[in-house]
């Protein structure tokens, strides 16, 4: 049991305990504050003693780098200062160099008044001698002044007027000459560089079958079927004599060309029937005119021509169907597109707008059979339609002077045409028509009144007429030729030109008895 005065003893203990407790920890608090107190102040000292020595490093920094601005401020005064002398000593050489020079010219001008002193009296001495013979000539030779120097400058203007004919002359054989040669020249190069191939093929329409039999399937039962290839197609089959062979005419190359195609395919496939045939005719017929864009195409490639409408192209392309005397008309577009780079080249002209004058020169043989018009004029309008430059229009339209050439990448246009045409090997035709197209040159000159003899010459180019003299003269000689070449154009169909040669000569026979 807890008497009270255990229980007072108790609170005693307590109250003491509590008491030094709390004594205990008033004096650790004070000795960990101190002690806190006592390691901040040691950082803070840190800190100001770090920022000390960093201050004094920078201060040393800066006194070294304003050192050593002085330094090489004092250095570049230095070298200023000497340049300034050098300079000084420069302005001072010229300076004196200067007065030396004035005063050259001081005593030059001295010496030139005294010269001009003395020519002033020659020329009054020249003056009055001048004066003494001109009163003395025109004494002797009773003429006055005005009328000598009159007959002076008429002999003057004389002798000018011979010398500047006789130059004239000399110039024009020269540049006539020079000029020959050049084009010949300009010409040979044109054609070796381009280097086309001769014509070796020409476009045929006819299908060769692999036997007789073959001509009874394609007429058919009461000609059912070749009526309906007929029909369909737009072509006419003719099926005579000629063994193991047909023959498709049309006037439009290119339906002669799916027509061939089709009927071809319809001989190896064996069905011929009116369905089947309108079939193949249809498939055959999309895959003749891709191959007529891709021709296009491929050909502007080749010809250097970027930049045409699609429907130009497609144009082109048929120009692949089409033939001139054994020639291919798109390859012939080509070979003018070239031939005219290079002469363009040569003369300085428009290389770019000469080869689409070449390529597209003759564009209107595509249509011609559709469209009325002469080809150039056709294709000129068709090319003008899509944009084209006028200056290549132009010169697809003057190929053939329907219209006046307007430029000069016209001219080489014609030129190049010309060329493509006449060089060996580009053309072909087979010798019955050679021999009826010279006689037909023949025959149309010697229609003429006036003419004597007519030799067609150099393959059909040229025929040279000879006039009876006391019939024709000089003036209808020019006359005879201009109307015997407007006659060939408008009666004869010829490739490339012909040249029409009127020889008058006069002769005068006397006999020594």
């Amino acid at each position: 049991m807890w008497n009270p005065n255990n229980i007072r003893f108790l609170v005693v203990i307590l109250l003491i305990s509590a008491v030094l407790v709390g004594i205990l920890t008033f004096f650790l608090v004070n000795a960990f504050k101190a002690r806190y107190q006592k390691e901040q102040q040691e950082k803070a000292d840190g800190v100001v003693q770090q920022a000390t020595e960093q201050a004094r490093q920078i201060e040393i920094d800066a006194r070294d780098k304003a050192l050593r601005i002085l330094q090489e401020a004092e250095a570049e005064i230095g070298r200023r200062r000497t340049e300034l002398g050098r300079e000084e000593e420069r302005l001072q050489k010229r300076r004196t160099e200067v007065d030396h020079r004035i005063e050259r010219l001081e005593q030059r001008e001295q010496a030139l008044n005294k010269r001009q002193g003395l020519m002033d009296r020659r020329v009054v001495e020249v003056e009055k001698m001048y004066s003494t013979q001109a009163a003395e000539l025109t004494r002797i030779a009773q003429m006055s002044v005005e009328e000598a120097r009159a007959e002076l400058l008429a002999q003057v203007e004389k002798e000018a007027r011979s010398d500047m004919a006789r130059i004239i002359r000399q110039i024009e054989s020269e540049a006539r000459a020079e000029g020959e040669k050049r084009a010949r020249e300009i010409i040979a190069d044109a054609i070796q560089r381009v280097a086309s191939d001769h014509v070796s093929e020409v476009s045929t329409s006819v299908v060769v079958l692999p036997n007789e039999e073959m001509k009874g399937r394609i007429v058919g039962r009461n000609g059912r079927n070749i009526r309906a290839f007929e029909q369909a197609a737009g072509v006419d089959v003719i099926v005579d004599d000629t063994p193991e062979a047909v023959t498709i005419s049309c006037f439009d190359s290119v339906r002669r060309e799916v027509a061939r195609r089709t009927l071809a395919r319809l001989i190896q496939d064996g069905r011929i029937h009116p369905a089947h045939i309108e079939k193949i005719l249809g498939e055959e017929q999309k895959e003749v005119d891709q191959d007529i864009i891709e021709a296009g195409e491929q050909a502007a490639f080749e010809a250097g021509v970027p930049s045409l409408h699609p429907e130009i192209l497609r144009v082109l392309g048929r120009l692949k169907y089409r033939t001139s005397y054994g020639q291919n008309q798109l390859a012939h577009a080509v070979e003018v597109a070239k031939l005219a780079a290079v002469i363009a080249s040569e003369l300085g002209a428009d290389v770019e707008l000469s080869k689409a004058g070449g390529l597209l020169h003759d564009l209107g043989k595509a249509m011609d059979h559709n469209v009325e018009g002469t080809h150039a004029q056709i294709g000129a309008e068709f090319a003008k339609r899509y944009g084209v430059h006028p200056r290549v229009v132009n010169a697809i339209w003057s190929h053939h002077h329907e219209v006046e050439q307007e430029s000069v990448e016209a001219v080489i246009t014609e030129a190049a045409d010309a060329i493509s045409g006449a060089r060996p090997g580009a053309r072909r035709e087979d010798l019955e028509q050679y021999i009826k197209r010279l006689r037909a040159l023949e025959d149309i000159a010697n229609s003429f009144v006036g003419v004597s003899q007519s030799y067609a010459i150099q393959a059909g180019r040229e025929v040279r007429i000879i006039v009876r003299p006391e019939d024709i003269d000089d003036l209808a000689s020019a006359r005879l030729a201009r109307d015997i070449a407007k006659k060939i154009e408008e009666t004869m169909q010829y490739p490339g030109q012909i040249k029409v040669t009127v020889i008058r000569e006069t002769r005068a026979v006397d006999f020594a008895k």
